[in-house]
């Protein structure tokens, strides 16, 4: 559906673009993830025509973009404010962009209805703006883009003004409305979890380039690089030197974890050459009682941080250069761990990713 093809966006020097390279799939649910500043809104005002590439081209549904302003190109935006107007009521607001189609009256209201039965908010089109709850809001924001029929939906951080509750109840609604309507949706996010949580593919972005794009489990269990695992969640990191390779597999001799072997990253390694292996906090399992793993490495208890269902224990292990951070449910009593105690961890060995620096 989306062509960015060697995109670059120049600001005298700055580069807030540098020759991105990406396709979007029809009817993907797509985000672009990133800390502040990485490039993602830029890409996203230039896929819906706000701005242009300095250097590259872009295709929607095949079609060049040169050339083609914002109200003439098959997307529609959500902003992360809502932009809606204030001085008109839910079904005025929705009703707005299709007033330059100059529909009858009937199917311009048989539309209204639609893109608000789409949104759940059927029965609320009389209810002034202002009387609006932050989620009515982004409703109306979603049904407005929604009514003109676009190709693409583009989506500018717009959970973000939302509290914790209400934000995750929204991004289940966001993903179930992609499905229903079938078209392709853009999402513009920093946060990690959001992005996991919604996307069939995600693009990171650091410093105006795409460092990865794959799928969320891919991303978030086999980050191409130290960078997009530490965005993505906590990694504990551990030295390493990778020792044989075989085939799609390679053996690192690691500091504290001995020698593991593992699937072979991305970046090339050679016999000798330095890395750096990651496992989730997760991916380590306190071992109770006289229970046994494959693999398994023993510590001491330095800090323990109860959350509730889950505990954070950093683990002193010798050999390494940092204590293991380790997520734990409290099934079996890790928020009663006392500080100090010897503990021992269990995990598999494809919990570890070797990565590039």
């Amino acid at each position: 559906m989306i062509d960015i093809r060697n995109v670059t966006r120049s600001y005298g020097t700055f580069k807030a673009l540098d020759d991105a390279v990406l396709s979007i799939r029809e009817g993907e649910f797509f985000s672009l993830l990133g800390p502040s500043g990485c490039g993602k809104t830029t890409l996203l005002r230039m896929i819906a025509g706000f701005d242009n590439p300095t250097s590259g081209s872009i295709l929607i549904d095949g079609q060049s973009m040169v050339g083609i302003p914002a109200n003439r190109r098959p997307t529609n935006m959500v902003f992360q404010s809502y932009a809606i107007f204030p001085h008109l009521n839910v079904e005025q607001n929705v009703a707005y962009g299709l007033k330059r189609l100059k529909l009858e009256a009937a199917e311009e209201r048989r539309r209204v209805d639609e893109a608000l039965a789409m949104v759940s908010l059927s029965g609320l089109g009389k209810r002034g703006a202002t009387e609006l709850s932050g989620g009515q809001r982004q409703r109306v924001a979603l049904a407005r883009a929604l009514v003109m029929r676009p190709k693409v939906l583009l989506l500018d951080e717009p959970l973000s003004a939302l509290d914790k509750k209400l934000r995750e109840q929204m991004q289940v609604e966001l993903r179930r409305l992609q499905q229903a309507v079938g078209i392709t949706f853009i999402l513009v996010t920093h946060d990690q979890y959001e992005a996991l949580a919604m996307s069939d593919r995600i693009a990171v972005m650091f410093g105006g380039r795409i460092a990865q794009v794959a799928a969320p489990k891919e991303i978030y269990q086999r980050p191409v690089n130290r960078q997009v695992a530490d965005f993505l969640g906590g990694m504990n990191f551990i030295k390493a030197e990778m020792v044989e390779e075989s085939g799609d597999a390679i053996v690192v001799d690691t500091h504290g974890f001995g020698r593991i072997r593992t699937e072979r990253p991305r970046s090339t390694l050679r016999p000798g050459s330095a890395t750096t292996v990651g496992i989730r906090p997760e991916r380590l399992r306190v071992l109770w009682d006289d229970a046994t793993a494959s693999h398994e490495v023993a510590g001491t208890v330095v800090e323990r941080h109860y959350f509730g269902e889950i505990t954070h224990l950093i683990v002193d292990v010798p050999g390494l250069e940092k204590p293991l951070s380790v997520t734990e449910t409290n099934d079996f009593g890790a928020d009663d761990l006392p500080i100090g105690a010897t503990i021992r961890l269990g995990y598999d060995p494809d919990a570890l990713v070797a990565m590039a620096d």
